[in-house]
């Protein structure tokens, strides 16, 4: 089974790739480019999807002897996450920028993207667990409740659960 690799440049991601390569799958790193640190106006240093991430990933991908792939989809998270996080911060809302990430850049836009290089499933270093019963597919916490991270990925759907793997939030890997 192929899948792909959500790489940020991170810990969290690395060991994700780690062990979904030990769990016996073909693996494929893949890091998004969101935007550029000048167009944002902010340092280089240590952010978010930066420069200093992407390589970090390709690093670890060569490190792991995985293919390394770089998305640039600084156009659709300009569209999708920073526009509607403005704006709704200009109405005085409090937005959280990195639900809309996970929603629109990771599971939907890399989903696309495993697809067409036949990945079967997308991985991230999310502390989450999915769980599957006679009712469907189940986001829930992660074991560890200090790291839990199921509250930014709420809104994935019965179509992506199956097809999404958090090795960090404390189940087993199995290949299916």
């Amino acid at each position: 089974m192929k899948a792909l690799i959500a790489m940020s440049g991170g810990v969290d991601s690395s060991v994700a790739a780690w062990l979904t390569l030990q769990a016996g799958y073909e693996c494929i790193g893949v890091t998004m480019k969101l935007f550029d640190n000048a167009d944002a106006g902010i340092s280089s240093a240590k952010t978010c999807c930066s420069l200093t991430d992407i390589q970090d990933a390709y690093s670890v991908a060569l490190h792991l002897g995985i293919t390394h792939h770089v998305c640039n989809f600084t156009q659709q998270f300009r569209e999708q996450v920073i526009v509607p996080f403005a704006e709704s911060y200009a109405r005085g809302l409090t937005p959280n920028p990195c639900i809309a990430c996970n929603r629109y850049m990771k599971f939907e836009l890399l989903q696309e993207y495993a697809w067409q290089l036949g990945c079967e499933a997308v991985v991230t270093g999310h502390y989450a667990r999915i769980i599957h019963d006679e009712k469907g597919w189940h986001l829930y916490k992660a074991l560890d409740p200090e790291k839990d991270q199921s509250y930014v990925l709420y809104n994935l759907t019965q179509e992506t659960l199956p097809h999404t793997l958090f090795p960090l939030g404390g189940g087993i890997i199995q290949r299916r």
